[in-house]
């Protein structure tokens, strides 16, 4: 583990990076990609963006976003990496990570409590609502001006992994952070209008097709809504991955825990996890080889949707009181 201190002192010495984040990328990822590039920019770095996966259109609104590139889109790679919010090397993609055998330096930024400390330089903090919050944490060390653009991108990391401010991970920390970023310039009004009032229809309809097959266990403490593989590609939603729509399952009075179980491929099974009060989903997901946080976690497993599903509830059922 480093300080802040001695992973901005590289940030500052070095040169030519590329700053990846984890596979399917979710708003902290994100925002704190976009923060970090504009920093460096401004440092007078060189510096790419590169993502396995595409972006959901909610975060076209954000500066410097037309910078995101993919792994063909860049002949040669820079030879310093820089890992946002990835809790092990390997989150970024198969694809993407044989890019980087040549690479110099790591760098492992993140906010993961299982983060197994894969960098030459990591800096962990449990604690942080996101990877967003410590990227502003990084630039106030570095001395950076934290301008409106950056500061709209770090709010759009921060929004997104505290559900809007409604999760537990939110400290006062998190909030005072989120104070000084308005004061920076961040707009609410940009936030709420693309993260949660533009979502695509065929996301609305990947719910639709979620809610018919949503089924409940132990007397409605455990929820499920399973989306099989075909019935996405019907309504054309095989490459929207919405961040919140497992949100709308655990919403529901009495349920403790909400899964979605998504066929990304014919036999390959994504799993969301999310929990109210008791139950550790962190901990059940690094059973499968996933991982998280206690009230939000994912895993993979391979198998048809039936049989995930029932392996997945009863995993739930033994830690549910």
């Amino acid at each position: 583990m480093n300080k802040l201190e001695s992973i901005g002192k590289q940030l500052s010495t070095l040169d030519n990076y590329v700053i990846v984040g984890h596979s399917i990328p979710d708003g902290d990822s994100v925002g704190s990609l976009l923060a970090l590039f504009l920093a460096l920019n401004r440092m007078g770095k060189k510096a790419a963006i590169i993502m396995q996966d595409n972006l959901s259109s909610i975060y076209r609104y954000l500066p410097a976003v037309d910078n995101f590139s993919q792994p063909d889109d860049i002949e040669l790679m820079p030879e310093n990496v820089i890992f946002l919010d990835c809790s092990r090397i390997d989150r970024i993609g198969e694809e993407l990570l044989e890019r980087f055998e040549d690479r110099r330096i790591t760098i492992n930024i993140d906010h993961h409590h299982d983060n197994d400390f894969f960098g030459d330089y990591n800096y962990v903090d449990p604690v942080a609502s996101s990877t967003a919050e410590i990227i502003y944490q990084l630039l106030k060390v570095m001395g950076v001006e934290i301008s409106r653009e950056i500061a709209d991108c770090i709010y759009a990391g921060i929004v997104m992994d505290t559900g809007s401010f409604m999760n537990s991970n939110t400290t006062s920390t998190t909030m005072r952070i989120a104070s000084e970023l308005l004061l920076a310039g961040a707009s609410v009004d940009l936030a709420r209008n693309n993260l949660l009032e533009s979502k695509p229809r065929e996301e609305v309809s990947l719910l639709c097709l979620g809610l018919q097959h949503l089924e409940f266990y132990r007397e409605g403490k455990i929820a499920c809504m399973k989306l099989p593989f075909e019935e996405v590609r019907k309504i054309d939603a095989l490459n929207i991955h919405p961040e919140g729509t497992i949100n709308y399952v655990r919403s529901i009075q009495g349920v403790e825990v909400a899964l979605m179980l998504r066929e990304v491929n014919p036999g390959l099974i994504k799993i969301g996890y999310r929990s109210k009060t008791q139950v550790d989903v962190a901990a059940l997901a690094a059973r499968l080889g996933g991982g998280g946080h206690k009230r939000a976690a994912g895993a993979k497993k391979s198998g048809s949707l039936d049989q995930v599903c029932s392996l997945v509830i009863d995993m739930v059922e033994d830690v549910l009181e």
